[in-house]
């Protein structure tokens, strides 16, 4: 697919600065667990932490096709850093801005847009993960202020967030029909990290399990409606899933171009394994999920863009990318042979990053649910 000139643009700067910037430290990002605080800095300071956020409110002024070209090539050299950059921005900054009042937006998108505070997003609970309507966290109303009580796990940037989208429910009920959303500095008082999670992949990343004990939210961070906050979630999540796609794209892109530069440096039995034809193959249809998971990332993001219902679009590039993600790193591996393997070539790293993409956001299983749930509807 041919980009406009202004996107060629952007994935060229973002390209370079991937490769000159992240590539060079992505294995002591994945070896340390940790994102250097200096790379954070020059991410907000290319504006690549607010992308589509409005000039007014500190970002960058772009669009949500220039997001998903930033989020692939930086996740194409760290998948950490990528998804450091998706959840930070698809799904703490996006809901403020869509549904956050003026204030809202003017009190907290020009710091989360600079980088000087990095968002999460605590929805999922111990006992409630895809069945997000089953939360039990409560926020009760104080007369100046709500408070806040419960865990949240599976936390994206917990560590490092100084901003929060938190969902808990005002009125007990259950199912979805009671849950609200807020915004919460993790600053205030109450605000505990229980523990950071050992992961497979993207180490660098830092997952969280939280503590809320009696944090006290002033009544103007109700973020959209009282009672509505499962409609900011699923929205929340519909654009998200966009990002995490993109994601996606980058670690098979990553896996992709080891493999290929790999099996034309290789020699064996007097040749590059790439004059074989069974590696011929291998590539040939990594190459083309590569192509077909990017096609349908940018129709996802060009019909948000442009305000056209997106959901159906944006599982398919999720459900599509996450798995071509794990099947082209398989690959890769396989293609590199017993040094793909080892931890002194990133193949195996691409490995581990992919497999989270078919769980987060919305497993592959409830990517098919929502694909087959739209399907369906326009039978009625």
């Amino acid at each position: 697919m041919l980009l406009d000139e202004n996107y060629e643009e952007l994935k060229d700067l973002a390209k370079k600065f991937s490769d000159s910037e992240v590539g060079p430290i992505a294995m002591s990002i994945d070896h340390e667990g940790k994102i250097p605080a200096d790379l954070v800095k020059k991410l907000g300071e290319t504006g690549f932490l607010g992308t589509f956020i409005p000039e007014e409110y500190g970002g960058a002024g772009m669009d949500y096709m220039d997001y998903s070209i930033v989020v692939e090539e930086l996740s194409r050299n760290c998948a950490s850093t990528g998804v450091l950059v998706s959840a930070h921005s698809s799904l703490c900054m996006w809901p403020i801005l869509n549904f956050g009042t003026d204030e809202q937006k003017k009190q907290y998108l020009p710091s989360l847009a600079s980088g000087e505070k990095i968002g999460c997003f605590c929805l999922s609970e111990p006992n409630a993960g895809s069945d997000a309507g089953s939360l039990t966290t409560m926020a009760e109303d104080k007369g100046d202020h709500w408070e806040l009580n419960g865990v949240k796990n599976w936390i994206t940037n917990g560590k490092e967030a100084g901003v929060a989208i938190v969902f808990a429910k005002t009125k007990k009920t259950d199912d979805y029909k009671g849950i609200s959303a807020f915004i919460v500095d993790t600053n205030d008082p109450g605000w505990n990290i229980i523990k950071i999670e050992e992961k497979l992949g993207i180490k660098g990343s830092s997952t969280a399990q939280i503590a809320l004990d009696k944090v006290k939210v002033p009544k103007g961070n109700l973020l959209g409606p009282p009672e509505k906050g499962f409609r900011v979630a699923m929205a929340t999540l519909d654009g998200g899933r966009i990002g995490i796609a993109a994601q996606a794209l980058g670690i098979a892109r990553g896996a992709f171009d080891y493999a290929l530069k790999y099996s034309n440096e290789r020699i064996q039995f007097g040749k590059p394994i790439s004059a074989l034809q069974g590696i011929q193959f291998i590539l040939a249809d990594m190459s083309t999920k590569i192509a077909a998971s990017r096609l349908l990332i940018y129709d996802a993001s060009h019909r948000k863009n442009k305000k056209i219902p997106y959901s159906l679009q944006s599982a398919h590039a999720k459900l599509f990318a996450a798995e071509a993600a794990m099947w082209v790193s398989t690959k890769a591996i396989q293609v590199c042979g017993g040094n793909g393997y080892t931890k002194e070539y990133p193949v195996e790293r691409f490995f581990r990053d992919a497999k989270i993409t078919e769980i987060y956001e919305g497993t592959s299983e409830i990517q098919r649910v929502v694909i087959a749930a739209n399907e369906l509807k326009g039978l009625k």
